[in-house]
């Protein structure tokens, strides 16, 4: 049976993930919290906006209400990577190699593994960023599209357009596809090699949590009471394919989903708290977090590296590990 280490904290948590084997917990005040070796509380932001934890698992990002860009490390240590001034940073991405982006209004800065900066300039407000796998570009939601920035050079952007607003981005592991999430309950869809459109839409709510399965071969998202998964193994990607529900619940939205390291398994977290872990071969469901007597929905879940713990947090401060080995 799974076990729940709790770590009750005091706001929202924007981010839990891992920093090598210590867990980490990025919340809405600015601090980011870490376990390793005892408890360590890290003042980081008058306010966080966005965080994202890099690849190779060896720093999170985060952008502040404070106009600060930071690094954090396994040893505790955080570098001002940039400073915005009074300008809020409302979306920051990590790359390979140390690459980082981050955006304030319509402008965007790309910041190389070896500090070398590149800075561009959107047609509207830039909503989210996300880089490519080999980190040569940079895609920027926005509205009525995503543009695809390259990370070095002067190369005009690669328009992707589609009317709406749109809030996140993200490529597929094997860099062929872009989604986006928009504003509306619905995502789009590009295939890069011709910009061939994919509309995936039904969606009762927002979606605001998604996941790529470790060979790439699955998206996973929130925003209905099931985990709605996309196949993307074909040439087509999802198009004319219905998608996997698993975890399907009539009493409670999915918020958050984290496909598994290396196995075709979804954590999904819920509104009321729950955590299940589903499998997409057969949908058969472990139970990893009861449903919570106060509530306090599941806004970020992360696997670690070995693939047995998750570490998880709450919009009411409710943190905590699960050891699916018991």
């Amino acid at each position: 049976m799974p076990t729940v280490a709790p770590l009750d904290l005091d706001t929202h948590c924007l981010v839990a993930g891992w920093l090598g084997d210590a867990p980490i917990f990025a919340l809405a005040d600015g601090a980011v919290h870490m376990l390793d070796n005892g408890h360590h509380a890290i003042a980081l932001h008058d306010g966080l906006l966005c965080a994202a934890i890099a690849p190779d698992g060896k720093a999170l990002v985060t952008g502040g209400e404070d106009g600060k860009v930071c690094a954090l490390n396994r040893a505790r240590t955080a570098a001002v990577l940039g400073d915005e001034g009074s300008k809020l940073v409302q979306a920051v991405a990590a790359g390979p190699q140390g690459a980082v982006a981050w955006a304030v209004g319509r402008n965007g800065r790309i910041r190389l593994g070896d500090g070398a900066m590149r800075d561009f300039t959107d047609t509207r407000t830039i909503e989210g960023l996300a880089f490519a796998p080999k980190g040569l570009r940079v895609a920027a939601a926005r509205y009525d599209g995503v543009s695809l920035h390259w990370a070095s050079g002067a190369a005009k952007p690669v328009d992707l357009p589609w009317k709406g607003a749109h809030t996140a981005v993200t490529f597929s592991p094997d860099g062929r596809f872009a989604v986006s999430a928009m504003q509306e309950n619905a995502l789009h869809g590009w295939r890069l090699e011709d910009i061939k459109h994919m509309r995936m839409s039904g969606y009762p709510g927002k979606v605001k949590s998604w996941s790529w399965s470790a060979k790439g071969k699955w998206l996973a998202t929130s925003g209905a009471p099931a985990a709605i998964v996309w196949p993307f193994s074909a040439k087509d990607g999802p198009m004319g394919k219905p998608p996997l529900e698993l975890g399907a619940r009539g009493d409670s939205f999915v918020t958050t989903v984290a496909c598994h390291p290396a196995e075709d398994v979804v954590a999904i977290g819920y509104q009321d708290g729950m955590v299940l872990a589903v499998r997409f071969l057969d949908s058969k469901e472990v139970l990893l977090r009861r449903p919570q007597a106060q509530g306090g929905a599941i806004t970020t879940m992360a696997w670690d590296k070995a693939g047995l713990r998750v570490a998880f947090g709450t919009q009411n401060g409710a943190c905590g590990v699960i050891d699916i080995t018991g």
